[in-house]
C-alpha cells in the first residue's frame, strides 16, 4: 500500500496538493487544528495512491514529509 504523511504543523492549507493528487485522494479536513486551520490530509480507504509524489512537489510548505511506494 503506497501513502503519504503530511504533517500539520507545517500545512497552511493552500490546498495545492488537493488540486495536484491524479486520484484525488487528499481533502480538506472536516475539522479546524488549533489555529482554526482546515488542513489537508490523506484519506486512501481503497488503497489507489500511485506514490506519483506529485502532491509533495507542489507543496510550497514542505507539509508531505513522506511518500511511501510499497
Amino acid at each position: 500500500m503506497s501513502y503519504i504523511v503530511i504533517d500539520e504543523s507545517k500545512c497552511k492549507s493552500c490546498y495545492l496538493c488537493i488540486n495536484a493528487c491524479p486520484k484525488k485522494l487528499i481533502k480538506a479536513k472536516e475539522k479546524p487544528n488549533n489555529f482554526g486551520e482546515y488542513t489537508a490530509e490523506f484519506k486512501d480507504d481503497k488503497k489507489e495512491c500511485i506514490a506519483c509524489a506529485k502532491c509533495a512537489l507542489v507543496c510550497p510548505d514542505i507539509a508531505i514529509t513522506k511518500v511511501v511506494k510499497e
